[in-house]
């Protein structure tokens, strides 16, 4: 019996991973019923995340929380807790860029994430994963050190918010800092960019945030001058990850590893390729960034290694989608971007159908 495995990530801001996968999977049965369809949604650091893990981890459970969000306004989230007593925690969900009405590339911060990892901590997590992708600030994580007991001086209070106070940020105080859980931190990444210079989070991220050209440059300076003060290499890979957080936990002590390894690792996903005759990914632009660590990619390699043939579903495709059986572009079938994005359900669904009348799993090989 033919097996096809749909293992895409949200398309962001328009549909989340498990509504991708059951789209494309209804699509593709309406052509070929009598086919076993495996949806296994995945993510690669950003929104999401917490939920892919939820799913493939039997007993895991959601612990209410709420944190000041990027913007100031109180933000009712939740972190997870896993059997094993792992805590997670997702920045999408506390100090993400959906979280404002308005983006705000001056003063949104991340004392939010700062605060579910602190309420973690409290619960007696005895290894934590932080899952760092959507950030709408580019604070270089000053904010989640401060929740976590770290002071900068002269800002008022020691709470920096935004990159317009870390650039005043003179002095560090962290004689408060909270201590790891015994098991450590992983911070789970989307990208591998440095914190500064021209793959930096200002010059490559900080637009998406609303940040100005004109203001990249201070803003990276003072990401520079920060990275001084906190003494981690500001070109660890990663360390540009969510504005600079990814470097914040570096400095805490955190390790940096891909979101999108992590994930296909907690839902067992070679071992459904293995077996597969087919799979399809996707994401909602598929781009020179999605080698850096982007979900499409990983679920490719993974294909790779075990002979499965693969598929590409995306909102969008601005680059080469090299090695995959067949790509398919929801703006080119619904004509235009903006109607992609205004039914992607409708869309997926009709592309999952395209795929199943073109692609011939055991061809594909």
């Amino acid at each position: 019996m033919t097996r096809i495995v749909i293992a895409p990530d949200s398309f962001k801001g328009t549909i989340d991973a498990a509504d991708v996968a059951a789209a494309l999977a209804a699509g593709w049965r309406s052509v070929r019923a009598d086919d076993t369809v495996v949806a296994a949604p995945m993510a690669d650091g950003g929104e999401g995340t917490l939920d892919a893990i939820a799913a493939a981890t039997p007993g895991a459970r959601r612990v209410p929380v709420t944190v000041t969000g990027p913007d100031d306004r109180p933000v009712d989230t939740h972190w997870l807790l896993l059997p094993d007593g792992t805590g997670v925690v997702e920045l999408a969900l506390t100090s993400g860029i959906t979280l404002l009405d308005e983006l705000a590339p001056r003063t949104a911060h991340t004392l939010g994430v700062g605060e579910a990892i602190a309420a973690a901590l409290d619960h007696g997590v005895t290894r934590m994963l932080v899952a760092i992708g959507g950030s709408a600030s580019t604070d270089g994580g000053a904010g989640m050190l401060a929740a976590l007991g770290a002071r900068f001086a002269p800002v008022e209070g020691g709470h920096p918010r935004g990159p317009a106070d870390v650039s005043l940020i003179e002095g560090v105080d962290p004689s408060e800092l909270r201590a790891l859980p015994p098991g450590g931190v992983v911070a789970l990444t989307d990208v591998d960019s440095p914190l500064t210079g021209e793959r930096g989070a200002a010059a490559v991220f900080g637009p998406q945030k609303g940040l100005a050209p004109v203001d990249v440059s201070w803003v990276d300076a003072a990401l520079a001058r920060f990275a001084g003060l906190l003494g981690a290499d500001p070109a660890t890979p990663g360390a540009g990850a969510a504005g600079g957080t990814g470097f914040a936990l570096v400095a805490w002590g955190a390790s940096l590893q891909s979101g999108a390894v992590a994930v296909a690792d907690a839902i067992g996903l070679g071992a459904a390729l293995a077996g597969a005759d087919l799979v399809i990914t996707g994401e909602g632009r598929f781009d020179g960034q999605t080698a850096a660590g982007k979900v499409a990619h990983e679920v490719a390699r993974r294909a790779d290694t075990v002979g499965t043939p693969r598929a590409l579903v995306a909102g969008a495709i601005a680059a080469e989608p090299r090695g995959f059986a067949a790509a398919v572009s929801l703006t080119d079938l619904a004509g235009a971007a903006q109607a992609a994005m205004a039914d992607p359900a409708r869309w997926l669904h009709a592309a999952g159908a395209q795929l199943a009348q073109s692609v011939t799993p055991h061809d594909a090989r």
